[in-house]
Formats: structure tokens, C-alpha cells, sequence
């Protein structure tokens, strides 16, 4: 099967190996996760796992949510994602999940909601060149021309400021340096997308090294 887990970012720090050599690596807690929900190819046409992570308060959810965990026999979860998977025999609702299903050296592909950073500029949120500072130009930071006027729209696709960060973003094979399942500590090689304490979906990674 895929193995996957959530996790919340604690922070960057850093790890030294028995040679002395430092190595940056995030601290993500991973679990302990429940699975809620799980898909099979008979009944919902593909194999899949609903995991839930941190508990909820019982008043703060639904009814209809409160049958969902009723039904897997499981506290109110705060986050719930689905993850595909390759065989769903052996995984049954109420199944708990925590950071020893990854063990150092293996390596993941993690996913998270990156820094929201506000409305941004062109020249901050892609890149572009600035005018002249001097000899009496007008124009420092502007877009640049939008094209052709003809058409009296701006066509899809162009450049311009908007709302920089707070994107879903993925980071392939990241390596796996620790992994303490007593602290339920995951030490990832590298930085996780997303502020402190934000929510990361940790899976097996897709490209094989």
C-alpha cells in the first residue's frame, strides 16, 4: 500500500550524523492519525483511506459528522484527508496510524498550504525588471504594458499583481533523516511548505530514487 500520514510543522532545526556533518531538517508531528473511512475498489470503485488527525471537541462538530466518527468508532477529528492506495485489505476503520510507518532513509513527498504573503507587486510575486530609477521616468514599478488594445480585455494567463502565497504546494522526495514514534516526530531533510504549526499531508514519494 501508499503509506501516508498528517502532520503539523513544528519548526527547522538541525542534525548532526556520526561524521560531524550538519543537515537541516524540519520537524514535523506526524499522528498519531485514525483511519476514519476506508475505500475499496468493490464498493466505491478505487482504493482509499480517510485518515484524521488532532481530536475536536464533541460540541463543536455536526450530527452528520458525528455519525461519520461514530461509525469508525473514533473521537471527533479535527482534519480529515483521503489518500489513495495501491490494496485496502488489512486496513479496517479505527486503525491507528503513527510516525513509525516511515523510518529514516526512506523518502516522502510532502504537501501543505504555503506562506500567505498579501497582495505583492510583479516585480516581488514574479520577478520582472524595474524602469529607470532616474532621468525623469515615471514609471519604476509598474506591469509593463498588457498588450494589444484591440481585443478591450486582458486575455488569461497574463502576469499581473494579485495575492502572492498561500498556495497548495508539494515538495517531492524529501528524505527521511528520523523518526521517533514514542515523540510521534518526524525529522524531514529540507524545508515544508507552510507557517508554524501548519497542517502537512506526509505520503510515500512517487519518483523512486
Amino acid at each position: 500500500m501508499t503509506k501516508a500520514i498528517l502532520a503539523r510543522k513544528v519548526g527547522m532545526t538541525q542534525v548532526y550524523d556520526e561524521q560531524g556533518k550538519v543537515t537541516p531538517v524540519t520537524v514535523l508531528e506526524a499522528g498519531p492519525c485514525s483511519i476514519v473511512q476506508v475505500k475499496t475498489s468493490a464498493n466505491d470503485g478505487y482504493n482509499s483511506i480517510q485518515l484524521g488527525f488532532i481530536i475536536k471537541k464533541e460540541q463543536l462538530v455536526n450530527r452528520p459528522m458525528k455519525g461519520h466518527f461514530q461509525k469508525a468508532k473514533v473521537m471527533p477529528l479535527r482534519y480529515l484527508r483521503e489518500f489513495r492506495v495501491d490494496n485496502a485489505d488489512g486496513l479496517k476503520p479505527g486503525q491507528e496510524i503513527k510516525a513509525d510507518c516511515f523510518s529514516a532513509g526512506e523518502y516522502v513527498d510532502v504537501c501543505a498550504i504555503s506562506r500567505g504573503k498579501g497582495f505583492a507587486g510583479s516585480i516581488k510575486k514574479m520577478g520582472f525588471s524595474r524602469g529607470p530609477k532616474t532621468h525623469g521616468s515615471h514609471y519604476h514599478r509598474g506591469p509593463g504594458s498588457l498588450g494589444s488594445v484591440d481585443p478591450a480585455r486582458v486575455f488569461k494567463g497574463r502576469r499581473l499583481p494579485g495575492r502572492m502565497g498561500g498556495w497548495r504546494r508539494t515538495v517531492q522526495s524529501l528524505q527521511v533523516v528520523e523518526s521517533d514514534a514514542a515523540k510521534n516526530l518526524l525529522l524531514v531533510k529540507g524545508s515544508v511548505p507552510g507557517p508554524k504549526g501548519g497542517l502537512v499531508e506526509i505520503k510515500e514519494a512517487v519518483k523512486s530514487r
